[in-house]
């Protein structure tokens, strides 16, 4: 399915653009059919991973401080809802991914359909990106909006771990919320909070993969 939904995602690609990346095997499997399609293209992301990959495959790579535009952006996600409101946790990483999402004319999640929702469930935690002397005060607001919060570590590496900007990264476990304007407005209000892993609004488009199919869906509005 993935593969399925990578192939979807290159018939989008023109040569000449500016590609936003980020990490994941989807996005894996998009680099390798790029190289096989010799695309003419410039890779943008904030991936480590993404951007070894790239160099391998000999795509050229732009740092994000030289962008003032992408033209079109492909990512993965944890969940995804009906409204293309999406959670993602596992790399650390939203806030530039989020910036790459800022700069594109479209920001498109690659998902199968076990991450697709009619809403978010929330099995998986709203990653919030902190600034170290806010460390207590966020996590006393967390608990306020009746939020469990996991400092998140790393077997390799001793104390709290810390994102590619030098903050903290808090792993916040919601129950399932009927009002994520709300609550997206209220995390992002929090001071001291960087960004959020909670991308409500943000994508304009999903391709979501079955064993046989896959769908382009587009948010409204």
């Amino acid at each position: 399915m993935k593969k399925r939904s990578a192939l979807r995602a290159l018939e989008l690609i023109e040569d000449g653009m500016i590609v936003g990346l980020g990490g994941g095997s989807t996005i894996s499997h998009l680099i390798h059919f790029m190289k096989e399609e010799n695309k003419q293209v410039k890779i943008v992301t904030p991936s480590f991973t993404t951007a070894n990959l790239c160099l391998e495959a000999g795509l050229t790579i732009l740092p994000t401080y030289l962008v003032s535009h992408i033209d079109i952006a492909f990512d993965g996600c944890d969940e995804v809802d009906q409204s293309l409101n999406a959670l993602k946790s596992g790399g650390g990483i939203h806030t530039q991914e989020k910036i790459v999402a800022s700069l594109a004319k479209d920001y498109i999640l690659l998902v199968d359909e076990s991450k697709f929702f009619e809403e978010l469930p929330f099995k998986v935690p709203i990653v919030l990106e902190v600034i170290p002397e806010a460390r207590m005060d966020v996590a006393n607001k967390m608990n306020e909006l009746g939020a469990s919060i996991v400092e998140r570590k790393c077997s390799a590496k001793d104390g709290i771990t810390r994102s590619d900007n030098g903050n903290l990264i808090l792993d916040v476990q919601f129950k399932p919320h009927q009002d994520l304007e709300t609550l997206n407005r209220k995390l992002q209000q929090t001071v001291g909070v960087v960004e959020i892993s909670l991308f409500y609004q943000v994508a304009t488009k999903i391709i979501v993969a079955t064993e046989t199919t896959t769908e382009l869906i587009e948010r409204n509005g």
